[in-house]
């Protein structure tokens, strides 16, 4: 099982109704995707962080049925422009140790597919996780 996890914060400015489009897409992600086994989206408490959300997806060939799909390539369209700090991680219960390799790469392996996405995620202030190197890889 894995636990993808995001926080993030929004750019000064943001108006309410943008904000709440955002938080919407993530929401839908979670109903439209059908590897999401469930998901919250909410405040998020603890941290420099405003706002996040979780997917729980049974494995790997799942997680990347929620990376390419179109609602979640929707919300980030929605959302990322208005993102000021973002990061993701994943938290699981395979044993694997390779597994946060695999992760990662299919993570790279949507962003060398989907230059559309790289150009977003660029404009944001701080961007780190399991998402990551991404289009900031040195």
């Amino acid at each position: 099982m894995i636990h993808h996890c995001v926080r993030f914060t929004f750019k000064p400015g943001t108006t309410p109704e943008q904000l709440e489009d955002a938080l919407a897409g993530l929401r839908h992600q979670g109903e439209a995707i059908p590897s999401v086994q469930s998901f919250l989206v909410g405040r998020d408490h603890g941290g420099v962080y405003e706002w996040g959300a979780t997917f729980q997806i049974a494995d790997l060939e799942g997680y990347w049925e929620y990376l390419v799909h179109q609602a979640h390539r929707r919300t980030d369209e929605i959302g990322l422009p208005l993102v000021d700090q973002f990061v993701s991680f994943d938290i699981t219960d395979d044993p694997d140790p390779e597994t946060g390799k695999r992760i990662a790469a299919l993570h790279q392996r949507r962003f060398d597919t989907d230059p559309g996405l790289t150009e977003l995620v660029s404009h944001i202030n701080r961007y780190e996780g399991s998402a990551a190197p991404g289009p900031h890889s040195t």
